[in-house]
């Protein structure tokens, strides 16, 4: 888990994201501020969409860590978590914020935080599609129309 900077109404909001071992895509959130509720909501929706992990890695940032130590006291989290902090296992995630920044930074930033979520989903589904964890299979059926394809992906 690691997050970067994206610059929304001449801010910069934190982009929270999370891959695996094979720099697959677990999830992301964007949020204005990087301080403990923010890396706590980041934790519960990947923990809903995905499930617990087995080791959570992380940087030396102390919000991340108090959530995580909280997260475990809570029982969302099992305590047999295994929680390490490495600059250097954090540079999958490192290089994935790369895709997500390609695509962004020529925009010259967003105007509101809701239109850059909505953006950046798109983006990460895009992701995810070339990464083969989007399976297009079932949806791109002979016949499918394009919006009936786009709603099904959409709606997933």
């Amino acid at each position: 888990m690691d997050e970067t900077y994206i610059r929304v109404k001449g801010k910069w909001t934190y982009l929270s994201r999370a891959v695996d071992k094979q720099s697959k895509t677990i999830d992301f959130l964007l949020s204005e501020k990087r301080d403990k509720a923010a890396a706590k909501r980041f934790f519960m929706k990947a923990i809903g969409n995905n499930g617990e992990p087995e080791k959570i890695t992380l940087d030396g940032y102390e919000a991340s860590h108090q959530a995580v130590f909280e997260l475990k006291a809570e029982g969302v989290l099992s305590a047999d978590v295994e929680v390490r902090t490495s600059k250097y296992l954090n540079n999958l995630v490192e290089q994935d914020h790369r895709r997500v920044k390609q695509r962004i930074y020529p925009m010259l930033g967003f105007k509101r935080l809701a239109n850059a979520a909505v953006t950046i989903s798109g983006i990460e589904l895009i992701q995810k599609i070339k990464k083969g964890q989007f399976n297009t299979s079932e949806i791109s059926k002979a016949g499918a129309l394009v919006p009936q394809v786009w709603e099904a992906v959409l709606a997933a």
